[in-house]
């Protein structure tokens, strides 16, 4: 008799994670466990501002799945997910075919540009490693021809970045540290480049409270960031933003759109009910009426019972929901009961910048300054110990010796 094929797409937060916990909790003999991804890296998806802005190298927001998965022990497979096809247990990829007994899905998210006209094509999305290399060496590139007198228009040099949630404003935090260094190296004037945010609600930043988005907004102001909150995008263009009702043209050279993200369009075309781009699953994380099928991370919702909405999507929401998905696998092989999944909110940090931040910790304890930027370097470390241990900290951390 041939041993359960358990089959984890996607090597993000959630789908590494598990893939980890299986190998532990798991016998070879048990199981034979395969990973699927497009790549053979594993990047911090939540470190991808930093390398949009050009603060971190590319290099340093990855690592080889190899490195912390044992291809001994799992069999990995580079390819990308075409199509799930749930009736048959099977998975279309691009190059080949993969059957399952078991499967997790794990394939992260795309962006979503809410029908925003002429997003999708004129704008940049820090979407994955490529699209936020692409933003920093494009903004380099905007410094690079106003130094050299191939663009003299200054308004090549403003960089306007929609959306005032999370990434947004993680991102122009990092601008801010970042521009002045390349209006130093291109000999260009900083009151010369304008950092925008335009952001339609009436303030940035939801899930902090108010004490902590005025300092937010404080200090990124202070830095030359303008805010524009309130303000409706009707339309991208080559040249910049359109907005509200008077179709007022906010112009800049680069434009990054950070407004929103959606469940992968693998979702849909496998024929999965969608809600807002995403699968409502069980309290124990597997899709309703599908006894051997997971989906975690930014592909699913999960209720959060005592506030009566789904959890918001998170790191640490994917990596504790890999846990309770690898336990229930293992409890599905052994005939023992299934775990339902309620996260222990260990609170929320957003960095303004190397040195600066906010955040609401252990309950409700806040932090700002340099005491908020130290704890996010201790969250961004610790999702590399959980998955790598103390090689990959050591290789890849925030704190890392030399």
């Amino acid at each position: 008799m041939s041993k359960p094929k358990i089959v984890v797409l996607g090597a993000g937060y959630a789908g590494i994670t598990t893939t980890k916990r299986l190998t532990k909790q798991l016998s070879p003999e048990q199981a034979e466990i395969v990973l699927i991804n497009k790549h053979n890296y594993h990047y911090e998806s939540t470190w991808l501002h930093e390398v949009a802005a050009g603060t971190i190298n590319p290099n340093q927001a990855r690592y080889m799945i190899s490195d912390v998965i044992n291809p001994n022990r799992v069999r990995l497979i580079y390819d990308s997910v075409v199509e799930i096809k749930k009736d048959e247990q099977r998975v279309v990829l691009e190059n080949s075919e993969v059957t399952y007994d078991y499967l997790v899905v794990a394939l992260g998210f795309v962006t979503n540009t809410f029908g925003i006209k002429g997003m999708d094509e004129n704008a940049l999305f820090i979407q994955d490693i490529d699209s936020a290399r692409l933003i920093s060496e494009h903004i380099e590139y905007q410094f690079a021809q106003y130094s050299a007198g191939e663009n003299t228009d200054e308004e090549s040099l403003n960089i306007i970045v929609g959306g005032g949630g999370f990434t947004g404003i993680e991102f122009v935090g990092e601008l801010a540290d970042i521009v002045p260094k390349l209006c130093k190296k291109y000999d260009i004037p900083r009151n010369k480049v304008r950092i925008i945010n335009v952001e339609a609600a009436p303030s940035v930043l939801p899930m902090f409270d108010r004490d902590l988005v005025s300092y937010a907004l404080q200090s990124l102001e202070s830095r030359g960031v303008e805010f524009r909150m309130g303000t409706a995008i009707k339309e991208c263009t080559k040249e910049g933003f359109i907005v509200g009702d008077d179709a007022e043209l906010i112009k800049g050279g680069t434009v990054v759109w950070t407004g929103g993200v959606t469940g992968n369009p693998v979702l849909g075309k496998s024929g999965f009910e969608l809600v807002k781009g995403k699968v409502n699953v069980d309290s124990d994380l597997r899709v309703p009426g599908e006894e051997n099928l997971f989906i975690l991370g930014d592909c699913s919702w999960v209720m959060d019972k005592q506030a009566g909405r789904p959890y918001a999507p998170t790191g640490q929401l994917a990596m504790q929901e890999a846990d309770v998905a690898a336990y229930n696998i293992k409890a599905l092989l052994t005939n023992q009961p299934l775990k339902e999944f309620v996260l222990d909110d260990k609170g929320t940090v957003a960095s303004l910048g190397l040195s600066d931040g906010i955040g609401s910790i252990f309950s409700g304890t806040k932090l700002q300054g340099k005491a908020a930027a130290a704890m996010k370097k201790v969250v961004d470390d610790r999702s590399l110990f959980i998955v790598g241990g103390p090689k990959l900290v050591l290789k890849k951390g925030k704190f890392r010796p030399f």
